[in-house]
């Protein structure tokens, strides 16, 4: 029989990024300084409420840039582009802004740098995420080696093994990443490291958090989207960790089937994911329960990213 109390632990910091937040004010800022319509190549974030709510206003998300007019502007996702779009939008005379991620954006020059001092540059990340696409697409083809496990780095073959360096996706799991990283390590074992962790502080402490709530919880709920590489890994590190985990996109994708057996839940949320979706998990909890709320505040996070600009200056 399910439970009439519940004790939530909110994690903190959840939710928005400084990445994500950046990217959502350019294209806000873009449809003010030009009206509607300003198209956007693939989802801004990963998120469909976000998505959704820019659409309303006006945007218009495409896969490719052959999908978007000349004369309209465009923006690039935070999840950063191969050189080869900014260079056809240039071709085209297109009016375009880069809402990459500065910390995606800093992997790029990375990669830029190794593969001028000629090392082999081996990428760990999941394959056909946009974030690796774009980071892949800095370089000719077949520049940039990538592994996705210890088995890939096992069958890994490099022409130039004594000059190898190694980026990274910058949502991945610290755990996971740690393990790969020790296996390039023992295969090359005078690999390069980045000159500073290429995983970004926000999915750090976010899996910090996750971490310390899977210590107090029975179960614990991400908020973000399935495509959402940040958000899916909230939910393993919580299982990792011994903990019950499921990823919903909104309260409404709750199955309260789930906590016949449970007392206290943990609640989180990818960095895409604005705190409003929260807000509503939340009080669908108090509307089923007795709640107790405590909040776990891991880290204080104060990261603000600058917007291009494009978007602030006057023209006239």
């Amino acid at each position: 029989m399910m439970n009439t109390e519940m004790n939530l632990y909110i994690a903190n910091p959840r939710g928005f990024c400084a990445g994500v937040d950046r990217a959502i004010h350019i294209v806000e800022l873009a449809l003010e300084k030009y009206g509607a319509p300003v198209y956007v190549r693939h989802e801004i974030v990963h998120n469909k409420y976000v998505v959704e709510g820019l659409q309303k206003r006006g945007a218009i998300f495409v896969d490719e840039l052959d999908e978007v007019p000349n004369d309209k502007p465009v923006v690039f996702s935070a999840h950063g582009v191969p050189k080869s779009v900014p260079a056809e939008a240039e071709s085209r005379k297109m009016l375009y802004i880069d809402a990459t991620c500065p910390l995606v954006s800093k992997v790029h020059r990375e990669a830029e740098r190794y593969d001028k001092q000629g090392s082999e540059i081996v990428m760990i990340g999941h394959k056909g995420h946009p974030e690796v696409i774009g980071t892949m697409g800095q370089l000719p083809e077949g520049a940039i080696h990538l592994v996705e496990d210890t088995s890939d780095v096992e069958k890994l073959e490099l022409s130039n093994s004594d000059n190898v360096a190694y980026i990274t996706q910058t949502t991945l799991s610290l755990d996971d990443t740690s393990e790969i990283i020790e296996a390039l390590k023992g295969k090359f074992p005078s690999i390069k490291d980045p000159k500073k962790e290429d995983i970004c502080y926000a999915t750090t402490n976010r899996q910090n958090a996750v971490k310390e709530l899977a210590k107090k919880a029975d179960m614990v709920l991400i908020i973000g989207a399935p495509n959402s590489s940040n958000s899916r890994r909230l939910v393993e590190v919580a299982r990792k960790y011994g903990c019950r985990s499921e990823l919903i996109q909104r309260a409404a994708e709750i199955n309260w089937e789930w906590f016949d057996d449970i007392k206290s839940v943990g609640i989180s949320a990818g960095a895409s994911a604005p705190e409003i979706l929260v807000e509503e998990v939340m009080n669908a909890f108090k509307e089923k329960f007795e709640t107790k709320v405590e909040n776990i505040l891991t880290v204080e996070e104060n990261v603000t990213f600058k917007v291009p600009a494009i978007l602030t200056k006057d023209d006239a």
